[in-house]
Parts: structure tokens; sequence; C-alpha cells
């Protein structure tokens, strides 16, 4: 029988662990529920309607500071409660710049720097792309 901590996603059949592919460390696992919980809109998640940031929605707001700095707190209240044994140490939205040096309009880059103080691992540095 495999072993693993969860289900791998997006799920694949593993010759190893069987039916689906499975994370088996910690730190797969935390990168995993953290992008499931930016990529996820409210709703989405069946009897948990306020799981998720729905970041997508805000691929279609202005490019201000104050969007993003909103982006910003939803994004650490919902890794706060839903991925507890995380600890964030810092969130960043950016807008990446084209190759010309424009700003992409259709894009945002989400950088989150972590800890899991479970395993003493400190200063994981994750980076989310999300496009229209």
């Amino acid at each position: 029988m495999a072993q693993g901590l969860s289900v791998a996603l997006p799920l694949r059949i593993d010759e190893t662990d069987g039916a689906y592919g499975l994370n088996k460390d910690i730190m797969s696992m935390a990168e995993q529920n953290i992008k499931m919980v930016i990529l996820t809109s409210p709703g989405e998640r069946m009897m948990i309607p306020d799981f998720g940031v729905g970041i997508r929605r805000y691929l279609f707001e202005q490019n201000t500071s104050s969007v993003a700095a909103t982006l910003k707190q939803r994004i650490q209240n919902q890794i706060n409660r839903y991925v507890p044994y995380v600890n964030l140490k810092d969130v960043q939205v950016l807008s990446p710049t084209t190759i010309s040096g424009e700003t992409d309009k259709t894009a945002l880059l989400v950088g989150i720097k972590y800890s899991v103080p479970a395993i003493s691992v400190s200063d994981i540095f994750l980076t989310i792309p999300v496009r229209v």
C-alpha cells in the first residue's frame, strides 16, 4: 500500500503510489496547499464557502497600491486560517514586466516567503504567477 501525506494535484496515475500520486513530504504538501488557497475562489470548495483568495478576480481590478494591499491582506488571512502549520514571513503582490519593460496588465505575480516550524525549515520562497 502506498504511503503519503496527501493526494498530489493535479491528479495523476502513479506506478509507485497506485491510483493517485501522493505528496511524500511536508514541503511539497505545504506548497500545494498554499497554491490551492490562493488559486481557489470563495464558493468553489464544497462545504467551506469562505475558503480561497479568489486571486483571478483581482486581475480585472485597477492596478493600484490599495488593490495590492487588499490582496496581500486577503492572502495572509487565508493562509493563516487554512494552512496553520505554515508561518508567513512576507507576501508580495507584483505586476510583472514584459521583455520590452512595460507592465504586463494581464498578470500578477505573488511571492510568498514562509517557514514550516514543525520540521525546522525556514525561508522558503514560493512564486505563483497568475494570468488571465
